[in-house]
């Protein structure tokens, strides 16, 4: 688990609890259920409505991921791939054949063995990228997923100020209903903003930021494997692939 993802989530919220503390405030004037079904159920239907249902669930398994990001270690996969090219070298590129159903990674057993069968270098490298492109569109539809429900909360946090004082209105004549109408109307727009921006959208932010190291992952496999179909020598495939990776990501695992 990435404990600094934890981390951020509370102590955003620790610091708004304890400014409302600090002006006086205290928990129960944040607690409106009214407020909470007008901006969390109306920005739920939003998004129900904006996404085909298996983009919506999708965006939730990829939830898990934001705590619990997926884990490249790209020292491996260099050595990895550095074995593949010394058994092509040494018993030919058919002996991978056997050999890709053992690789660390779908895409890698994919490109091994289209290249064990001969197939054409531009057709593996189409192959390869048409997974690469479905990985990408997956985490982007999952990430748009919270950034819309970033972009409605706020404006249903607003509707909700609206009806909140559209109550108002309507009891002027009657001061001891006032107070539950401003109450709406003011902490709907917090909840509306306070899911926005504190947990939807850098949810989003998140999950792209946590796929650009897999996506790199990925392009180092492509890169491997067209290598290992041109003949190029294992050291050399091995500097090429060291080349893709920032020095201080070499000597330890870096999270996707």
């Amino acid at each position: 688990m990435d404990i600094f993802a934890v981390i951020g989530l509370f102590f955003g919220m620790t610091m708004i609890l304890i400014g409302q503390a600090m002006e006086g405030g205290n928990l129960g004037q944040l607690l409106q259920i009214t407020a909470a079904f007008i901006v969390l159920g109306g920005t739920t239907g939003a998004v129900i409505l904006s996404f085909p249902h298996k983009t919506l669930i999708s965006a939730i398994k990829m939830l898990k991921n934001v705590f619990m990001p997926p884990k490249s270690d790209f020292n491996a996969l260099i050595t990895e791939i550095g074995g593949f090219a010394t058994k092509a070298r040494k018993e030919g590129i058919i002996s991978l054949e056997k050999e890709a159903y053992n690789a660390s990674d779908s895409l890698l057993t994919l490109g091994l063995g289209a290249v064990a069968d001969g197939t054409d270098p531009a057709l593996v490298r189409e192959m390869m990228e048409n997974q690469i492109e479905q990985l990408e569109n997956y985490v982007n539809n999952a990430a748009k997923v919270f950034e819309s429900f970033g972009g409605y909360s706020p404006t249903l946090g607003i509707i909700g100020a609206v009806m909140g004082l559209i109550q108002v209105m309507q009891n002027l004549s009657d001061p001891s209903k006032l107070g539950a109408g401003i109450a709406v109307a003011f902490v709907a727009t917090i909840y509306g903003l306070f899911a926005a921006n504190l947990v939807m959208i850098p949810i989003s932010t998140r999950i792209k930021f946590i796929y650009q190291g897999v996506f790199l992952y990925k392009n180092m496999i492509l890169e491997g494997v067209l290598s290992i179909q041109a003949g190029e020598s294992p050291v050399l495939i091995e500097r090429k692939l060291r080349s893709f990776i920032l020095e201080d990501n070499k000597e330890e695992k870096a999270n996707g």
